[in-house]
């Protein structure tokens, strides 16, 4: 994990502001979606990518009955 030195507090709705030199680099805009991670006493954020229910593959994705799976699931499934 690498340091970026920079500090924000949490605001009274416990809200923090991600800096734009941070949203740049990890391409994070406006209304995207960010999946929250715990670790120990560590909080993760990571854009979120919809991935596959089976195998959390996250290349080509389609819905198929309300689910998202991946093509090669998907191929497994019809030959069952």
């Amino acid at each position: 994990m690498k340091s970026t030195g920079v500090v924000r507090k949490v605001d009274e709705l416990g809200r923090i502001v991600l800096p734009i030199s941070i949203r740049q680099t990890m391409d994070i805009g406006e209304k995207d979606s960010l999946e929250i991670f715990t670790e120990e006493n560590r909080i993760i954020l990571q854009k979120y990518q919809p991935s596959c229910t089976f195998c959390n593959n996250a290349d080509k994705i389609i819905y198929f009955c309300g689910k998202r799976i991946c093509e090669d699931c998907l191929n497994k499934i019809k030959t069952l």
